[in-house]
């Protein structure tokens, strides 16, 4: 089991102190190994086995507790008279009915130290922002980055470029690294983790009769990562198709893949207007890997992944994420953090001058001093350009600047 530093590192200063730690992020992503992390530096700062109770609802030896009184009672008999600083961990929590209320009740008393993992949005419902505002933080966890997965991978310098292709194809979910590298095997995984979203989290939690019209509606998101369009695109698209489906029943289906952290919507901010835009959004995966399971891996659309994997990378270092609208022309990605802002320009290969010319113009066109980055494939990028830093992909995923 790989330690994950970059999120143990974010979320020591945490630790100890009276707010809830919230890991979120999609299935297998690796919430339950960085739960078991926490644990294994607790005990290395001497605290008692006995002082820390670790619950996993994905284990049939929990699956007595259906709801927070059946929650309270484990705890309650876990602890019998034990002196000492407490320790609580639940894994996926949201399996239990109203846990929010046993929470809340042990954050009120003071009595442990609360970490809790959940794989869908509702954790931040009404009923938990009432009793808890205020009181919690949310740690998202991500697939592997560029970094972390050639670590996993236990790859020298020189690999780098063949693990990034490899990076392209099979993403980086944590669950891969356990198994021969090959499109047979990998994506026959990831495949089985994309269905048991879908089943687990979408049809089942949401009570969808419509199964049919929930894949197709997935697949549409899958086939235009980095694209904008609608709610009524999809729906005028699936009608082509003679399925019949209303801008409503879209949007829903769309907020139920959205709820699992499998993707994320992108607004549109207008530059020159400094205000969000409300229409044709873009989506991003949490794992390209998922997208190749489904549909196969098409070289033809490495521009929509390499753009996922600027945008997954750009989230992990907790910037807020746009797309840029100046006039008729779109920048890619404006992101922020603190009084930091980047521009970026994601490309598959600056090919031609019309390629650099469509890259470069829309950056040239923004006004401020803020960092403005065209990234490529392209090994042999040579001196910025006007300003604006040209940089390869690969270079940009490893380093090290937050």
């Amino acid at each position: 089991m790989y330690t994950r530093n970059f999120y143990l590192n974010k979320i020591k200063s945490f630790m100890g102190k009276p707010v809830i730690k919230i890991i979120t992020g999609m299935r297998r992503v690796g919430k339950s190994c960085f739960l078991k992390q926490i644990i294994q530096l607790l005990k290395q700062q001497q605290v008692n086995e006995k002082n820390i109770l670790y619950i996993d609802m994905e284990q049939l030896e929990f699956d007595f507790i259906k709801n927070y009184r059946d929650l309270d009672n484990y705890i309650n008999r876990s602890f019998p008279g034990i002196p000492g600083d407490k320790y609580l961990f639940i894994d996926e929590i949201q399996e239990i009915e109203q846990w929010e209320k046993t929470i809340n009740s042990l954050l009120n008393k003071g009595s442990m130290d609360i970490y809790i993992s959940g794989s869908n949005a509702h954790l931040f419902s009404s009923e938990l922002a009432t009793l808890v505002s205020g009181r919690y933080i949310e740690f998202p966890i991500y697939s592997l980055s560029f970094k972390e997965f050639l670590l996993f991978r236990g790859s020298q310098k020189e690999d780098q470029a063949r693990e990034f292709e490899n990076y392209l194809r099979f993403g980086g979910l944590p669950g891969i690294h356990h198994f021969e590298f090959g499109e047979d095997i990998l994506y026959q995984y990831l495949r089985s983790i994309y269905d048991t979203i879908v089943l687990k989290d979408i049809i089942k939690r949401h009570d969808i009769r419509n199964v049919h019209l929930l894949e197709n509606i997935n697949k549409y998101l899958l086939d235009n990562i980095g694209n904008t369009f609608s709610a009524k695109r999809i729906s005028d698209y699936l009608k082509s198709q003679k399925l019949r489906v209303g801008v409503d029943t879209v949007q829903n289906y769309i907020s139920y893949f959205l709820n699992t952290f499998a993707a994320f919507k992108l607004q549109r901010y207008d530059i020159r207007g400094k205000r969000i835009l409300e229409f044709h959004e873009k989506y991003f995966l949490a794992d390209v890997g998922l997208r190749h399971a489904v549909l196969s891996y098409r070289a033809s659309e490495l521009p929509g992944v390499l753009e996922n994997l600027v945008f997954l990378e750009l989230k992990r270092k907790n910037y807020t994420v746009y797309i840029g609208k100046l006039g008729d022309n779109e920048i890619d990605f404006i992101a922020e953090k603190k009084d930091k802002r980047l521009y970026i320009q994601v490309a598959y290969l600056l090919a031609s001058e019309e390629i650099i010319k469509r890259e470069f113009t829309p950056l040239q066109q923004i006004r401020d001093n803020y960092p403005k980055y065209v990234l490529s494939t392209d090994t042999l990028l040579g001196n910025d350009y006007e300003g604006i830093r040209r940089m390869n992909i690969m270079d940009f995923l490893l380093s090290e600047e937050e």
